[in-house]
């Protein structure tokens, strides 16, 4: 299962850059590369929604199979241990999806913002002309 979580990561990353890479200013030589390389890029991505769709009903699904320890006595000290690490890796893994859908989001509203900006530019200089 930690490979699903480094996929996760990367592609989280991936977004990240590119949506700082397009909101970062002076770039206007590169904008339409840029531009085009996110517009290709946003339906492979489209793929991390069902993917964190999966790994959330994954961390469900340990929760729900976790050790239950209704006695002080009915688990071991590890026993306690492993499910605190558990939780806490969920918790992580919960911020990764998070942080992952929140940035395909921005990813797709800052491309379509920047898109509508570039099609304003052209008809200016169209007008002006």
């Amino acid at each position: 299962m930690a490979l699903e979580w480094v996929v996760l990561g990367y592609a989280a990353a991936a977004e990240a850059i590119m949506i700082l890479l397009l909101t970062l200013p002076g770039l206007d030589a590169l904008r339409k590369g840029l531009i085009s390389v996110t517009k290709a890029l946003l339906k492979p991505f489209f793929a991390v929604i069902p993917f964190c769709l999966f790994l959330l009903l994954d961390i469900y699904w340990k929760y729900e199979m976790r050790p239950s320890c209704v006695s002080l006595n009915a688990c071991t000290h590890a026993e306690h241990l492993r499910h605190h690490k558990s939780v806490m890796k969920s918790q992580r893994n919960g911020i990764l999806i998070a942080s992952a859908l929140l940035f395909y989001w921005l990813l797709y509203s800052v491309t379509k913002l920047v898109v509508r900006v570039e099609e304003l530019k052209y008809q200016v200089e169209k007008q002006k002309v």
